[in-house]
C-alpha cells in the first residue's frame, strides 16, 4: 500500500511519542479517574497544540474505561483523559478476537456510494455490471495493478476508477492519468495500460479532465493510499484485497 507525503508527515508527528508507549500503558489506569465532562474537546485541543499540523476529527471514549479514541481521518489512536499520552496499534477484544480498531475505522470511514462524483470516474463494465464499486487508483501503483489482476477472475461488476496519481512516488503517473482520461475510449485506455502497459497518445489535458481536482476529493475522503476501494454497502477498504474478500464486499447489500 502506498502512503502519500501528507500522511507520512502526520504519522511522523505522532510517531515521536511511540517511545513512551510502555510508560503510557502503565499510567492510563492511574489517570482513568481524572476524566471530566468535556474531556473530548480538551483532548482534541491538547493533541493539536502539541502536534502542530495534525488534525483531530473527533474524540470519544474507547472500549476500555479511561481510554479515549482519537480519530485523525485515516488513523485511530488512543489516549488518556488529558491527552498526555498516545498509544498506537490495534485494540483487540480477547473474547471475540475482533480487531476493534479496524472495525471502528471502517465504520467511521463509511461513505454513501451514491454521493461519489461518478461522472469524474472511468466506468469499466464487466458482464452484467450489477455489482458496483469505486476505486482511487494510481496508474503506476503496483498494488493497483495487483488489484486489476485479481479483477480478471471477478464477474458482473462495474468499476468506477478515480484517477489518483501520487506524484511524490511516481513522477510520471500524473501525465499518464491525463492521457488515459483524455483518450477516446477511457475504459479501454485504462485496461490497456494496466494489463498491457500500452498508453494512448500523450495529451496534456482536455475539456473536463478531473485528474487534478480529484486530489482535493481524495483529501476530503481521507484517501491516503492506492488503491482505496469504496463499495455500494458504504464500506471502504484500502489495499489490493484477495479475491475472496473482494467477492464478499461486492456481494454485501447496497446502502441507500
Amino acid at each position: 500500500m502506498q502512503v502519500n507525503q501528507r500522511v507520512r508527515r502526520i504519522l511522523a508527528l505522532f510517531s515521536a511519542t511511540i517511545g513512551s508507549a510502555v510508560v503510557a500503558a502503565t499510567l492510563l489506569v492511574g489517570t482513568a479517574g481524572a476524566a471530566q465532562p468535556g474531556d473530548a474537546d480538551n483532548i482534541k485541543k491538547a493533541i493539536e497544540a502539541r502536534f502542530p499540523g495534525a488534525k483531530v476529527d473527533n474524540v470519544r471514549p474507547a472500549a476500555i474505561p479511561g481510554l479515549y479514541e482519537v480519530f485523525t481521518g485515516s488513523e485511530l489512536l488512543y489516549t488518556d483523559p488529558r491527552g498526555d499520552y498516545l498509544l498506537m496499534g490495534p485494540l483487540v477484544d480477547t473474547k471475540t478476537h475482533q480487531n476493534l480498531t479496524s472495525a471502528r475505522l471502517s465504520d467511521l470511514n463509511r461513505v454513501n456510494f451514491d454521493t461519489l462524483p461518478l461522472n469524474q470516474a472511468i466506468k469499466v463494465v464487466k458482464g452484467t455490471g450489477a455489482r458496483r464499486f469505486a476505486v482511487f487508483s494510481d496508474p503506476d501503483c503496483p498494488y493497483c495493478q495487483a488489484l486489476e489482476q485479481t479483477l480478471l477472475s471477478v464477474n458482473d461488476v462495474t468499476m468506477y476508477v478515480f484517477l489518483y496519481p501520487i506524484a511524490s512516488l511516481h513522477p510520471q503517473a500524473t501525465t499518464k492519468a491525463h492521457s488515459i482520461w483524455c483518450a477516446k475510449d477511457r475504459a479501454q485506455a485504462w485496461t490497456q495500460w494496466m494489463h498491457g502497459k500500452k498508453l494512448p497518445p500523450t495529451v496534456a489535458t482536455c475539456a473536463g479532465d478531473p485528474v487534478d481536482s480529484l486530489q482535493k476529493l481524495g483529501d476530503q475522503l481521507h484517501v491516503n493510499s492506492t488503491p482505496t476501494l469504496f463499495f455500494a454497502s458504504g464500506r471502504r477498504v484500502a489495499g489490493a484485497i484477495p479475491q475472496k474478500d473482494l467477492e464478499q464486499e461486492l456481494s454485501a447489500p447496497a446502502v441507500k
